[in-house]
């Protein structure tokens, strides 16, 4: 079941995007609307609520009193930790009632207005942002909801902020124009990422491989992609996992590089990366294993294969190529990696001849395993360079 977190600022169009996914067949879970589902007149979540914090709290329609609940608890942190005590497993359970009724088959969309601010975004195989400039935002609040514009910008000042938001997105839209580009967006995104992403989920298969450039033009979003995805498997995984990095080219700032990131797992030992309930969490999470890559090319003086042995994990989104390396951490392998990023992090020249050595082989090798072979030399002969700064820097891993 494909999980995805759609968030967005007051006045983005966030409920439209919502509408038009769901035109199109997703399961929409609004958090908002379960809260107040579980705390309804009648329920057992509102008595609590009653219990906890008195009759003041109830309005005289025997509703929930929002704006006297807030007064409550904004400030009083006990008070708020009571709040969530009650309200968060009823909504846990009733999201819980609704994925089983979706079915596993479902693409599921969590409409989260407080995603980003309570930090959710682990929680999803992908987050969806819907923005706007803010006053074009503040325009549409005041004249379709009537809303004043001081009380526009006092909401807008306690959410997360556009950089925020930008930085916890996977998908980013951009919703400046007519209503008809958004919907436009939205297709585009289900057909062309979401809809694929759930198919190659349940069949726990690769996204579609293609060849990429070896030394496309750096891009800022790589390590804030890479941080996403490790949160998402920090979470998951656990203790699992002690060890994750950030590894390849995507890793080195301002280099040139194929647009893949490379993150490196590292275990305790080898064996808990064959556990089946590992593999099976990274295999929910949208990275299956890839059985017939088991060896990292062994260099320099370490030459046992035994020490370069590791686990490889790919992804089913065709919108973000990922590569996992599962290594022993303190493993040839695993210091292998980190020390050739940090020389190339370290060294700009050598980033430089690295780059060129890539193009180079990219336009004379029909694929890219014969490509990768193709690399094996050069490592031979730069690793004592490599050696050398390490030992010289003092690096350690």
């Amino acid at each position: 079941m494909l999980r995805v977190g759609l968030t967005g600022g007051i006045g983005s169009g966030k409920s439209t995007v919502a509408r038009r996914l769901a035109d199109r067949g997703a399961v929409i879970i609004d958090a908002d609307a379960l809260a107040r589902e579980v705390v309804a007149p009648g329920t057992p979540g509102l008595q609590q609520i009653r219990d906890r914090f008195g009759d003041t709290v109830i309005g005289a329609d025997g509703a929930l009193d929002r704006r006297e609940m807030a007064t409550i608890v904004f400030g009083d942190e006990r008070a708020r930790a009571d709040l969530e005590k009650i309200t968060h497993p009823l909504v846990a359970s009733r999201c819980a009632d609704l994925l089983d009724a979706a079915g596993p088959e479902s693409i599921v969309v969590y409409d989260v207005p407080l995603l980003v601010e309570n930090k959710l975004g682990a929680d999803y195989h992908l987050v969806v942002v819907v923005d706007a400039h803010a006053e074009e935002r503040l325009e549409r609040l005041v004249q379709r909801r009537g809303m004043s514009e001081a009380d526009v910008r006092a909401r807008m000042a306690h959410q997360a902020s556009d950089a925020q938001r930008a930085a916890a997105a996977d998908v980013l839209i951009v919703n400046d124009g007519i209503e008809d580009e958004l919907r436009a967006a939205v297709d585009e995104l289900w057909d062309d990422r979401l809809l694929p992403f759930d198919e190659n989920l349940r069949a726990q298969r690769r996204s579609e491989w293609r060849r990429l450039g070896v030394a496309v033009p750096y891009d800022e979003e790589w390590p804030r992609q890479a941080e996403r995805l490790i949160g998402r498997l920090s979470r998951a995984l656990g203790q699992r996992a002690p060890e994750i990095e950030h590894v390849g080219s995507t890793a080195v700032p301002g280099m040139p590089g194929k647009d893949v990131i490379d993150l490196q797992i590292g275990v305790s030992e080898l064996t808990d990366a064959d556990d089946p309930e590992f593999v099976a969490v990274l295999g929910q999470l949208g990275f299956p294993r890839l059985e017939d890559v088991r060896m990292d090319h062994p260099t320099g003086e370490l030459l046992d294969p035994e020490l370069w042995v590791k686990r490889y994990h790919v992804s089913c989104d065709p919108g973000r190529v990922v590569h996992i390396h599962v290594r022993e951490a303190d493993s040839a392998g695993w210091q292998s990696a980190l020390l050739f990023r940090d020389w190339l992090r370290a060294c700009p020249d050598a980033a430089v001849e690295y780059v060129a050595v890539k193009q180079r082989l990219a336009d004379s090798t029909p694929d890219s395993r014969s490509y990768a072979t193709a690399k094996e030399p050069w490592f031979e002969e730069v690793w004592p360079r490599i050696t050398a700064w390490a030992q010289k820097s003092g690096w350690r891993a």
